[in-house]
């Protein structure tokens, strides 16, 4: 048994029907019957929170990689910072001239492997393993600046 329902749609998605019960040869009726069983049926709320978990899940994994990558180049450059610091000695003042014409021709050494890495598509984090030991979880009785147990 079937029972008449006159609704008001939009001219567009009208069209829009018409074009797709063209291309599967079926009739207008049969498309709008079917997109409104799809839209009460009881899977189609589980079918779209699966959706929506899959996209988070993989939101997630994109943050957590995201993460995992800006705690790297943080602890790098806190790394050599420290290192840098702990090994420079002061400067006399008259050196001071001829170590800055040294930092600058160094630093444009770095930029230019630094695009030249960059341009290759080579990344320091792809240098780096996806699993490692220490980052997995900092014990909470060590300081974040004490040095690794063994």
């Amino acid at each position: 048994m079937r029972d008449r329902l006159n609704v008001s749609l939009p001219v567009a998605m009208i069209s829009q029907i018409g074009e797709l019960a063209a291309r599967r040869k079926v009739t207008r009726s049969a498309v709008v019957e079917a997109a409104v069983a799809s839209l009460l049926s009881p899977d189609s709320a589980e079918k779209t929170e699966a959706a929506l978990t899959r996209r988070l899940d993989r939101l997630t994994r994109q943050m957590q990689r995201q993460e995992r990558d800006l705690m790297i180049a943080l602890e790098t450059h806190a790394l050599f910072i420290r290192f840098w610091l702990g090994q420079m000695p002061p400067l006399p003042a008259e050196a001071q001239t001829a170590a800055n014409a040294l930092g600058q021709e160094r630093f444009a050494r770095f930029l230019d492997t630094l695009g030249r890495r960059l341009s290759q598509g080579k990344s320091f984090r792809d240098d780096i393993p996806l699993d490692i030991p220490a980052m997995r979880q900092r014990p909470a009785d060590r300081p974040d600046d004490a040095p690794p147990r063994s």
